[in-house]
């Protein structure tokens, strides 16, 4: 593969940002409180845990409900790599991706599960 590691994560890191701006203020507050770090792929660590290899975005953590209940800090990783290769290239769809992935990420900090993530159109 051949990806130019800044500029993927350039773009990740203006969509993110973008898509925190439009999220009504008590959400957004809450939301940039949790870090989100991008890697290329899920590393090894991660894949001997069930993560696929093709995963595209993984929250980690307690939720906000129950934060303090967790000994690591809640965190949203998101693989540029895989996010790519799902937008074969494209720069929109990756965006578009992008924000979608961050989105049903942060809807698990929030407590929400993958039924509840799939009726708002995050999965």
């Amino acid at each position: 593969m051949n990806t130019d590691w800044e500029k993927l994560h350039d773009l990740a890191l203006a969509e993110i940002e973008a898509t925190l701006a439009a999220l009504p203020k008590p959400l957004r507050e809450q939301a940039q409180k949790l870090p989100v770090t991008f890697e290329r792929v899920p590393n090894s660590g991660l894949q001997a845990d069930g993560i696929e290899p093709d995963t595209l975005g993984l929250f980690t953590g307690s939720e906000f409900a129950d934060e303090g209940a967790s000994v690591l800090p809640p965190q949203i990783i998101l693989f540029l790599e895989n996010l790519w290769d799902f937008a074969e290239g494209d720069e929109e769809v990756f965006c578009d991706e992008v924000h979608t992935t961050f989105l049903h990420e942060l809807g698990h900090f929030f407590g929400l599960d993958e039924d509840d993530l799939t009726e708002r159109g995050l999965d």
